[in-house]
């Protein structure tokens, strides 16, 4: 049936929908948001982030709040605070006692504006524009620091015046938030001009030199009113390291304050405080020697002071500026019997032969020595010059004089570590013959023409590894510096205590004759390991440091192996040859089993002799300065000889020292563990009808002339018996011989006696 009215659809199963709710008056109703599920729990809303974020904000308002009226601003400390270092010896008794503060403050109208510039370059260059704290340069020198980058300040001019005047140096975080607050408020309180000021009357320049006219006194011997432009940037490069900068303690870093130097004028030129003009005409300022020093420095006790100065920065456990607010007591390893003998020995052995009046050569004469004790790496005495007062530079750490065949047993070491073998493949030993003749080209070597003269151009042809040690014969070091590898022979020097970054260590074959400048401690160290049989502990000149009661941490002592115990007997063993036969014999005055080297620095600069008992090591180095210039000199004709070789004076001292220093301890022989085939062999017997003319064959164990003392070579062959006997044309490589008896690259063969003397059939060729 059919209606009019509209149908209803069919409704289904279950309860029926509710009607959509409006609405009501007076107010609406949101629906619930959905919840949120799964991965998406973890994400923060922005409300979440928000909250967070002004969280942290409020938080740090407060804090800031919080600390800037916490903090005050503290009275001066600086004359509060102005103490004392007592350097003892090890057994108490004091050394010295530094600390007197050398300052006086001027009025920043009295500093010329080219030298306010040059500070700023050097440490601040928005200083007039910024605020007093950088923080952008403070996480930066954080993250440096942190990643591995060295470190590094990121504090501004006003902080670090805080920290000098205010504060003191220690390295803690209330410190550094003191600093921070305390920054900011001086900056509100006090003008930039009086904030610089300050900090330039407060700064440490080195040489015990606080302020900016101490420091022009110190370095230039005049008013800071009178300082030029390149001086004023000089002492504005030495706040970033004081001593480390004074090119006349150190010589060895001339370069790196030269570049300091220049960073700061290049500075001032990009800031337009300097004329490119202007600045591409001037030169280095090389400071003054102090013309003298704190009478408490006098002798020996300035070097030590310098030298534990150094040791305590280097390995930085304490910096600069925190060892000069003073107060700390440092208890040193020398000892007072051992350093009293050093200066004795000097005084006997070379001093008193020198004569300044007579001859003029005589003003260069310098000296400087060390021993350490092998078993510890402690240094128990150090020479380093006559006199603080009179001669600065300590040359017994100084880094500039040639070490020339000192450096030779390190080459020897390294073949017998390395295993190595000649060019013909015969296993390096003490008799291990090589070709000794002069001017030989080096064999196997890739990297150019390389021939070095012997001393005083002297062949030697075929001749043993002991005996070519005895006479310090360069063409045979240089050939097997290249048979064993130049690089690895550095490796094994700086594996034996030679610093890596010593200058002029280079892998090539004149590396064996000694180029490399290391000082006389570092040598020291090395000898010291071979006398440990191969063990090697870095050398420590510190007992203790303490302040107020509180011991200051100190770098362990951490003895390792650096090279095998047969390569360090080995190498003792040819050096125990040198002292009983070769260049060393005036070592056989210490009256105990000794083994060492000789050494002369190209043109008789310097002479050395490295040795060592199984007690002590010591080396002793002869160097000639000019007094005037600090130009390195020959020593030909000082105190009246010819020339001066480490068999010499050099030799002298240390015998003379080890005796007195070992007086009253047993003496000991060296337990040594030998390479195969290192055993020294007997000279084969002849018949008197075979032997050659004594005149062609002087005996290697000969001892020198009294008026030979201090050479090298003690006798010097004649012209005729100087050469090898020329028995067929000159070979390549330089050497002379048939080819019966010389071997492919120079290398000898059977036809010589262990010796290194030619045996009579091959004389007979």
């Amino acid at each position: 049936m059919s209606s009019d009215e509209p149908q209803q659809p069919a409704q289904p199963d279950g309860p029926a929908p509710q009607p959509e709710q409006q609405p009501a008056a007076g107010g609406a109703k949101k629906a619930r948001r959905p919840k949120r599920k799964g991965w998406r729990r973890l994400i923060p809303t922005w409300r979440m982030v928000l909250g967070t974020f002004v969280g942290v904000v409020l938080l740090c308002v407060g804090l800031f709040a919080l600390g800037y009226f916490l903090v005050d601003i503290p009275p001066a400390n600086s004359a509060a605070t102005a103490q004392s270092n007592v350097y003892l010896y090890a057994d108490g008794t004091q050394i010295a006692r530094d600390g007197e503060v050398n300052r006086e403050n001027v009025q920043l109208a009295q500093i010329p504006k080219t030298v306010q510039h040059a500070v700023l370059a050097a440490e601040d260059r928005d200083f007039y524009s910024e605020s007093a704290v950088d923080p952008k340069a403070m996480l930066r020198a954080a993250w440096n620091t942190a990643t591995g980058k060295g470190k590094q300040s990121g504090s501004t001019i006003t902080q670090q015046y805080v920290k000098n005047y205010y504060l003191g140096q220690e390295q803690t975080v209330s410190r550094k938030v003191k600093e921070f607050f305390i920054s900011i408020k001086l900056d509100r309180e006090e003008s930039k001009d009086d904030i610089l000021e300050g900090y330039l009357n407060t700064s440490y320049f080195g040489r015990n030199a606080y302020g900016i006219q101490a420091a022009a006194q110190a370095y230039y011997g005049t008013d800071v009113e009178d300082l030029t432009t390149a001086q004023g940037a000089y002492l504005a490069a030495l706040l970033n390291a004081p001593s480390a900068y004074d090119v006349i303690a150190h010589p060895e870093n001339k370069a790196r304050a030269l570049a300091r130097w220049n960073y700061v004028l290049d500075g001032m030129v990009k800031e337009k405080w300097l004329s490119a003009a202007d600045r591409a005409g001037m030169r280095f300022p090389v400071p003054d020697d102090p013309a003298h020093a704190a009478s408490g420095m006098s002798g020996q006790r300035g070097y030590i002071v310098q030298a534990v100065k150094d040791y305590i920065t280097t390995n930085e456990i304490l910096d600069e500026n925190t060892l000069a607010t003073g107060g700390y007591r440092i208890t040193t390893t020398l000892q007072k019997k051992k350093q009293d003998a050093f200066v004795d020995a000097v005084d006997d052995q070379l001093m008193s032969k020198v004569d300044k009046k007579a001859r003029k050569v005589d003003r260069t004469v310098r000296a400087g020595g060390a021993a350490i004790d092998p078993d510890n790496g402690k240094v128990l005495a150090m020479y380093g010059g006559i006199d603080y007062t009179k001669q600065y530079v300590n040359n017994a750490t100084r880094r500039d004089y040639q070490v020339g065949s000192t450096f030779k047993p390190f080459v020897f070491t390294a073949a017998v570590e390395n295993g190595s073998t000649t060019q013909d493949g015969r296993v390096i030993t003490p008799n291990t013959v090589y070709d000794g003749t002069n001017k030989r080209p080096v064999q196997g070597w890739d990297g150019g023409y390389y021939a070095p003269e012997n001393e005083d151009d002297v062949s030697y042809g075929p001749i043993t590894v002991r005996t070519a040690t005895d006479k310090s014969v360069n063409s045979v070091y240089a050939q097997m510096a290249v048979d064993v590898g130049p690089g690895k022979v550095k490796e094994t020097a700086i594996d034996l205590g030679l610093p890596s970054d010593t200058p002029d260590l280079t892998a090539s074959p004149s590396i064996a004759l000694g180029p490399a400048t290391a000082s006389v401690l570092d040598m020291a160290s090395a000898y010291a390991t071979l006398a440990n049989h191969g063990r090697h502990g870095t050398y420590t000149i510190l007992e203790s440091v303490s302040k107020n009661g509180t011991d200051v941490e100190l770098p362990e002592q951490d003895t390792r192996r650096s090279v095998s115990r047969e390569s360090a007997d080995t190498t003792t063993s040819i050096l125990q040859s040198v002292v009983e036969g070769g260049t060393g014999t005036a070592a056989q005055a210490a009256g105990r089993p000794a083994a060492g080297k000789t050494g002369t620095a190209e043109e008789d600069k310097a002479a050395w002799f490295a040795g060592y008992t199984p007690d002590l090591a010591t080396v002793v180095a002869v160097m000639g300065q000019d007094p005037d210039t600090g130009a390195h000199t020959s020593l030909y004709g000082a105190t009246g000889l010819p020339r001066i070789n480490g068999g010499g004076f050099p030799a002298q001292i240390w015998a003379q020292f080890t005796r007195k220093a070992l007086s009253g301890t047993p003496a000991r022989d060296f337990d040594l563990e030998l390479e195969d085939g290192a055993e020294e062999l007997p000279l084969p017997s002849t018949e008197p009808a075979q032997s050659a003319p004594a005149s062609e064959e002087p005996s290697a164990s000969d001892e020198p002339s009294e008026q030979d003392t201090n050479s090298e070579e003690p006798v010097p062959p004649t012209e005729e018996s100087s050469e090898a006997p020329e028995t067929g044309e000159p070979q390549p490589d330089g050497g002379t011989g048939t080819d019966e008896d010389t071997g492919e690259n120079g290398v000898l063969n059977d036809l010589t006696s262990p010796s290194g003397r030619r045996s009579p059939q091959a004389a007979d060729r």
